[in-house]
């Protein structure tokens, strides 16, 4: 809610969560038509991406970077694996962790994509792109840091 308005009633566009839950709704729609020429669901897709960032990682490490609990990430991998896109294997240092890595389909993925920059649909020049991704990372870190004080 805007935090200066105190006696009106709420309405949902006054929400910055909403806001947030709506504009991320948007990009799904958005990105639906790209993703399903790839075969991928978002999520799918960003747990890619973040093996092209960096490849060979554990499930923990993959969880922490896409904000995912092993119990939701598991069987995104799974279908992915499935696919032919990565393998699980468990670590020979330690076996009470997988790592995932990139098939060679995976890594070809990225050479094969389509273009799936949105920054043209935004409206937003390059100067104001940076500014609201900027603006939404630490939005999203202050959050984070709010629910981890209250534990």
């Amino acid at each position: 809610m805007k935090p200066t308005d105190k006696t009106a009633p709420a309405k949902l566009s006054d929400f910055l969560c909403f806001a947030v839950y709506s504009t991320n709704l948007a990009f799904g729609k958005a990105y639906k038509p790209i993703l399903e020429q790839l075969g991928l669901t978002y999520t799918q897709y960003i747990t890619i991406v973040a093996l092209w960032e960096e490849d060979n990682q554990t499930v923990g490490s993959l969880g922490e970077k896409l904000f995912l609990e092993s119990n939701t990430l598991t069987p995104i991998l799974k279908k992915l694996e499935a696919m032919g896109y990565l393998q699980r294997q468990r670590d020979p240092e330690d076996e009470r962790q997988v790592r995932i890595s990139l098939t060679k389909n995976g890594r070809q993925l990225r050479e094969g994509r389509p273009e799936m920059g949105l920054s043209d649909a935004t409206g937003l020049t390059p100067d104001e792109f940076m500014q609201m991704q900027n603006a939404i990372v630490k939005l999203r870190n202050n959050l984070i840091k709010s629910t981890k004080t209250g534990e």
